[in-house]
This record gives structure tokens, sequence and C-alpha cells, in this order.
């Protein structure tokens, strides 16, 4: 039989296709969710009607109007929390910029068919361009931090340092090898006293006995 081939490392059975798609799909949701909930809460409080025009089109990303500036801002902030959904979905660093990028280019296609034009306006491609960047950045350092902390093993150290710390003060309390025999001895040399001074009484009360 012929020997089998071995993937590298990172390879598609390492992360299977379906798990790709699904992770896709998930983050794509929760960018729109997150992105969609701050623009309502924005135009609740700025006082303006709220339009799914703000969440996939790109007329309104201008630099002349106070409502361009405030939805860049507001994606931006978009941007930072979607760091949070890379650090649950994705958890490797090596595949943040993958997936990073995946999502802003559906975002360009979503926007594409939605408007039917590509965008135009240069705040909404930078602001895109500097979302990408800072969520690739942004995700890959929250990943490189949980992947190096330290893992632990559920208080096996402390019981083995409180193991140690119960041997070294019964060592420490044990008397010497040479404090024992010293000991053992005078506990045989009273006990052989004993003995000895029980066997002369019982003698002297048998001689008084055969004296009678």
């Amino acid at each position: 039989m012929p020997p089998r081939r071995r993937h590298p490392a990172g390879a598609r059975t390492d992360l299977p296709p379906l798990l790709i798609i699904r992770k896709i799909l998930l983050l794509q949701i929760a960018w729109y969710v997150c992105a969609t909930v701050l623009i309502l809460f924005t135009t609740v409080v700025y006082g303006a009607p709220f339009s799914l025009d703000l969440v996939f089109g790109w007329d309104y990303l201008r630099g002349d109007t106070t409502v361009g500036w405030i939805l860049g801002l507001v994606w931006m902030l978009n941007c930072f929390i979607s760091v949070i959904f890379l650090l649950l979905f994705v958890s490797r660093s090596k595949l943040v910029p993958d997936f990073a990028l995946t999502i802003h280019f559906l975002h360009l296609v979503a926007t594409t068919f939605y408007t039917r034009s590509l965008p135009a306006n240069l705040l909404w491609w930078a602001l895109q361009c500097f979302s990408a960047s800072m969520m690739t950045f942004m995700g890959m350092w929250a990943c490189q931090w949980r992947e190096l902390r330290p893992i632990s093993f559920g208080g096996i150290g402390s019981g083995s340092s409180n193991t140690d710390g119960h041997a070294a003060g019964s060592s420490s309390h044990a008397p010497a090898d040479g404090q024992q025999e010293s000991s053992f001895g005078r506990g045989r040399g009273r006990e052989r006293s004993i003995n000895v001074g029980m066997g002369e009484y019982e003698l002297d009360e048998l001689k008084g006995d055969h004296a009678v």
C-alpha cells in the first residue's frame, strides 16, 4: 500500500470547510447586528429616521455632512466591538486576517448588490481599509494574548506546595537519628532498672517467707 500523505499543520483537516463557512456566517451576522444596533441608537439620539440605507448604503458616508462623520464614527466603534467576535469565534491569531478581510469583502458585495453600484465615496473606502486593518491588528493581539496565557491545572501546584510544606514541617519537628537512639536508650535503661528493682523486691519477699 502507498504511504499516506501527511497534511501540513493548518490544512483543511485542521479546520474543516463547513466549520469555516459557519464561522464566517456567524461573524458576518454578528457584525451586521452590532452595526444595526449602534446605528439605530445613534439615529434615535440624533432624531433622524432609521433605514437600511445607513447600513448597506454608501451614499451617507461622505465627508461634507455631519451625518456622514457620525456614521463613520459608528462604523469605527463597530470595528472595535467586532474584535470580541473574532476572539470568540476564531480564537487563532493566524486565521484572524482571513476572517477580517472576508467580512469586509462580503460587506462590499452586499453594498454593491444593495445599491446596484460600486461605492464611489472616498470616505467609505478609507473607512473599510481602516476597519479591516484595526480588526486584523487587534484581533491578532487578542488571540495571541489568550494563547499565551498560563494554564492552570486545577490546584495541583497549590496541593503540592501544601504537601511540601507539611512534609517540611513534619521533618523539622521530627527528632534526629541520634536523638531517637538516645531516647530509645534512655527508655530501655529505665525499663531495665525498673525490672531489676522489681526482681530484687520479689526475692526479698521470698526469703522472708522461707525464714518464717
